[in-house]
């Protein structure tokens, strides 16, 4: 097969999985209140079907990489659809909630095994412009599926029952597999499992999530008993790959100050967007009483700005310091939220509008700007490994975001979201989702400045 035409096979295999990864994300919450309708339980079992997809996606993203190299691109990928899709289907099953996390668990894991092989092929199939051309279109449909994920869903929810949320995005990854005979047997560079590193930072991460998930009905013992295994897990895997020769996360990246900001920055984006975008539809369907479609629907006032708004960034970074479009940027997300105090029981589209665009704009005007800034502050020799550390850490803090945002809307609703205390405890979350802004903002702001090498050799 013609170079050009493998290429091209490649490109629509990974483009069209990854397009549904993130809609799993953000489309599950159009699913959450039918969940726990039908299942019933508390809130921390609806907040484990999200959770538990979207930790073991950044938990085995880290490795997933070196996995692929050790056994093989194309091999890794396709066990990751095949993964996806079981998860998926399985879903049209279950008639457990435990049985239904268990599954959505191992979707994330199919996730990040799909996403490690698939860009693994593109680096491998695409060299030069056509690569960053690949990646570029890579983000594109990344962004698109976190940002239409709870618009698709709820028209699925309303039409079709709340499993197809999650069986939809498995049919379509599903019609990959018939492309995978197609796609080039890549053969993976032989690099070593850092199997201790992998087992640090799962246990780490997912300790951490089970503390902010199931603490608020466990109780202040589990809850700081689990925090400190954590922290001490994280500290344990910082130290073991500072001594690695092939570190599984190089964290000595982060000693670059600019890098650090960028991805902190890039980071808070994602804590206030997507935490939003799971959370959002059941206040909206609980307390505005919208149907799971109509929530979707306006949600789109959120996420479109987010696809749009790339290339206005990138003039700006053309014309402007750098560091003041990421900032001036997060001032716009954190007003944003900020301005979701706002939001009640008898909230319509012209109030949510600004907020909604305001927070929509700050993550779109970063939205793959953020990338190149983060990677052109390293040598061109450590790219790869910076971008490794960068997108860890985005979706790290992305997941814990999503689970505290969780926790303290389970601690101020007792459990029950809805009513005047879903209300309120929004409110909550959206004045403490600005003030994490409002540190991210100072903390680039410091970092971001530029030494006096720097300004000497011109440095932005």
């Amino acid at each position: 097969m013609p170079a050009r035409k493998r290429g091209e096979f490649v490109l629509a295999a990974v483009l069209t999985s990854v397009f549904v990864l993130p809609l799993s994300i953000t489309g599950a919450s159009a699913a959450l209140p039918a969940v726990q309708a039908e299942f019933g339980g508390g809130l921390a079992g609806a907040q484990w079907v999200v959770n538990a997809y979207n930790a073991c996606f950044a938990a085995f993203l880290v490795s997933a990489g070196s996995v692929a190299d050790a056994v093989g691109r194309r091999r890794i990928y396709t066990v990751g659809i095949v993964l996806f899709c079981v998860s998926g289907l399985a879903s049209l099953l279950v008639q457990d909630i435990t049985v239904l996390i268990a599954v959505r668990a191992l979707g994330g894991a199919g996730a990040a095994a799909v996403v490690a092989g698939g860009a693994s092929m593109l680096t491998a199939v695409f060299e030069g412009p056509a690569r960053a051309r690949a990646f570029g279109l890579l983000g594109t449909v990344v962004g698109a599926g976190t940002a239409f994920g709870p618009a698709v869903a709820g028209v699925c929810v309303d039409t079709l029952g709340w499993r197809s949320a999650f069986a939809v995005p498995a049919v379509v990854a599903g019609a990959v597999l018939f492309l995978v005979p197609l796609l080039p047997a890549v053969r993976g560079t032989g690099r070593r499992v850092d199997v201790l590193g992998a087992v640090l930072f799962t246990g780490a991460l997912l300790t951490l999530i089970t503390a902010l998930v199931e603490g608020p009905g466990r109780g202040p013992v589990l809850t700081v008993g689990a925090l400190a295994v954590s922290a001490l897990l994280f500290t344990v895997f910082a130290l073991v790959e500072r001594g690695r020769p092939d570190p599984l996360v190089d964290v000595a990246v982060l000693a670059n100050r600019r890098f650090a900001a960028y991805a902190l920055a890039a980071a808070t984006f994602m804590a206030v967007l997507v935490p939003l975008l799971v959370y959002l539809p059941s206040y909206l369907v609980a307390v505005v009483d919208l149907g799971p479609g109509q929530a979707g629907l306006w949600l789109l006032m959120l996420t479109v700005p987010t696809l749009v708004l790339p290339t206005v960034g990138a003039e700006l970074a053309a014309r402007l310091p750098h560091t003041a479009v990421v900032v001036g940027a997060l001032v716009l997300c954190g007003a944003g939220a900020l301005g979701l105090t706002a939001l009640g029981p008898d909230a319509a589209p012209p109030r949510l509008l600004v907020p909604f665009l305001l927070v929509g704009m700050g993550v779109g005007l970063t939205n793959g700007l953020i990338d190149g800034l983060a990677l052109a502050t390293v040598p061109a020799e450590r790219a790869g490994t910076a971008a490794g550390v960068f997108n860890a850490s985005r979706l790290t803090l992305e997941t814990i975001s999503i689970a505290a945002v969780g926790a303290v809307l389970a601690v101020l609703t007792g459990g029950r979201l809805s009513g005047a205390a879903f209300t309120d405890a929004f409110h909550a979350v959206a004045l403490a989702l600005a003030g994490l802004v409002a540190l991210s903002t100072a903390v680039v702001v410091v970092l971001g400045r530029r030494t006096a090498e720097e300004q000497r050799a011109g440095v932005d």
